[in-house]
């Protein structure tokens, strides 16, 4: 999954809410904590600049 996501969110990344949905999708396809954690930290490394509260959204949302 997480290379799934390594193609599909940069390619909508032009859009808040594309980008938003997308993460959404990727996050609840996640079967292992641990691959949620790596999602987690490559997220943030990539778009942690350009979309932190869409990330703390998801990610948070997701934990609780």
């Amino acid at each position: 999954m997480n290379e799934y996501a390594k193609v599909i969110l940069p390619k909508v990344s032009f859009s808040k809410d594309l980008f938003r949905k997308e993460l959404s999708k990727c996050v609840n396809w996640v079967e292992h904590p641990e691959e949620l954690d790596e999602l987690n930290k490559w997220c943030y490394e990539n778009f942690g600049e350009i979309y932190p509260e869409i990330l703390d959204e998801v990610f948070s949302h997701n934990a609780a």
